[in-house]
């Protein structure tokens, strides 16, 4: 069986590569299209410190921390949305309320999830951006409605798979379902949450990188601006801050996933 799903899997990857092939001309670089990426490589080995007075490591640190703001916004919002989701989809809480209410609920919260969280942020940003104009409200809204639905799915599946005998336990001396709920399933899962939203939090911050592209001042607005004046050595500048958080980020978040879920 598995064999024959790789097979299927190789077949389908070669047709589209095949596809893609024979729709497109082949890769031509002009002598201008050359230059531009001796240009690129040569930025890479000397980045620029400055552009005229202006030292540009401390407008990348700037553009860092506004970065870093954006993401930990967007995603206290998303955190804020995924608690308020999720005991609407967790088929635990709801088969405890009355047919009539907990069946019909639980399908329009996932309902409500899938659509948050089947629209990119990219997207969401386009839409709130022409809306509400270029703001940093807009930007956290971006980011955070999306991860919302993925937090409040991931939330609610951690709850529906904790170790129900705590919690049955409870009742059967004589507390509330939504108690026992509370009291022996959700200790149960807050550290694999913790870990999650920290993944999380790493993804905010790339988003948040991105849609810099569209003016608002985070790093990826200096990289846009640096590769449209085709100016190759700053690029790199802000190239390598975005990296240098990036990395930080993920070496902080990994740190205390480490810690909240030993292997």
């Amino acid at each position: 069986m598995i064999s024959r799903r790789l097979a299927v899997l190789v077949g389908l990857t070669g047709a589209s590569i095949w596809g893609l092939l024979a729709l497109h001309s082949p890769l031509h670089i002009g002598p201008g299209g050359l230059a531009l990426l001796q240009e690129f490589a040569h930025g890479a080995v000397r980045p620029a410190l400055w552009d005229g007075e202006l030292f540009l490591p401390r407008l990348a640190l700037i553009a860092a921390g506004q970065t870093l703001a954006l993401a930990a916004a967007a995603l206290s919002l998303a955190v804020v949305g995924g608690c308020l989701l999720a005991p609407l989809l967790s088929a635990t809480l709801t088969r405890r309320l009355p047919g009539w209410l907990g069946q019909p609920l639980w399908l329009t919260a996932r309902v409500v999830a899938a659509s948050l969280r089947s629209v990119h942020e990219l997207l969401w940003a386009i839409l709130l951006l022409a809306a509400l104009g270029r703001s940093t409200s807009a930007a956290i809204l971006a980011i955070g409605i999306p991860f919302a639905g993925m937090l409040g799915r991931v939330y609610a599946a951690l709850l529906d798979e904790a170790d129900p005998g705590p919690s049955e336990a409870l009742e059967r001396i004589g507390a509330g379902p939504l108690a026992a709920v509370l009291l022996a399933r959700l200790p149960q899962i807050l550290p694999d949450a913790a870990a999650y939203t920290l993944y999380r939090f790493e993804c905010a911050l790339r988003s948040s990188a991105v849609l810099g592209f569209f003016g608002l001042p985070t790093l990826g607005y200096h990289i846009a601006a640096a590769a449209n004046s085709v100016a190759m050595a700053e690029l790199w500048t802000f190239l390598y801050a975005l990296l240098a958080l990036i990395l930080l980020a993920e070496a902080w978040s990994g740190a205390v996933r480490r810690r909240l879920v030993p292997s």
